[in-house]
């Protein structure tokens, strides 16, 4: 049986234009993930990374299925940072992604939703979901999953809430736009705990929460993050912190 490719592109060819130590291309899997975590566990290097043609069972937030057809973009990666800084990390790596997408674009379009949602247009057009594993207190790693509906059809049901990026970039393929992402993404541990004055600034420019009436994760008003990567919410003449949690508009 002929190996799986990324749009004609071999795994090792991959990892070498990617800069990661190796790359993995699956032609059907359950969850990016999943491997990842088997990856962890066998002692694979921080980078390695995992790309799915399609998943079976790919994973959101809070347990929800991530639809992963033919033609998006599937990927996990393993990271080893020091510590885990999840809030951060979330926010980090959904800048890369809107970066990638919005250099397809030529313009700034893409905007992020806290925690890990990417948006274009108001819909959503992909994800970050980040799982670690630790023994007692200590790390071992993380994965860092990401989804970005590339050349997938999009359910008819969907549509009003979900884009995938060929609508506006018919002849893209999911390699362009892995070839923009995936070396970002192995170095988003590099940026610390915190993020930067610069990463603040880069999410409020795309802070689609900004200003919006919000019922959950707390009652207010969306007013940005903290460089921790906590949701700010004004309630009144109280600012709440939110590290974690599920977003509803009032």
């Amino acid at each position: 049986m002929a190996p799986v490719t990324l749009d004609g592109v071999p795994a090792h060819s991959l990892a070498r234009r990617w800069g990661v130590p190796q790359a993995a291309v699956f032609r059907t899997i359950t969850s990016c993930l999943d491997v990842v975590h088997e990856l962890g566990a066998a002692g694979a290097p921080h980078g390695a990374t995992v790309v799915a043609l399609e998943q079976t069972a790919g994973r959101g937030r809070d347990g929800r299925t991530w639809r992963s057809p033919q033609g998006g973009a599937w990927l996990a990666l393993l990271l080893r940072p020091p510590r885990a800084d999840v809030g951060a990390l979330s926010i980090r790596t959904g800048l890369v992604v809107a970066d990638a997408v919005d250099e397809l674009l030529g313009l700034p379009r893409t905007r992020l939703k806290w925690p890990n949602d990417v948006l274009l247009d108001d819909r959503k057009l992909g994800g970050v979901l980040c799982e670690g594993r630790w023994q007692g207190d200590a790390l071992q790693w993380l994965a860092l999953g990401v989804g970005v509906n590339a050349c997938n059809a999009i359910p008819a049901e969907l549509a009003p809430r979900a884009i995938a990026l060929h609508e506006l970039l018919p002849d893209l393929r999911p390699v362009d736009l892995l070839d923009r992402l995936v070396p970002g993404l192995a170095a988003v541990v590099a940026g610390g705990t915190v993020l930067t004055e610069a990463e603040c600034q880069a999410f409020a420019e795309r802070d689609w929460l900004r200003g919006r009436e919000l019922r959950r994760p707390a009652a207010g008003r969306g007013a940005g993050i903290r460089p921790d990567g906590a949701l700010l919410v004004e309630s009144g003449a109280t600012t709440i912190a939110v590290l974690d949690g599920h977003v509803e508009l009032a």
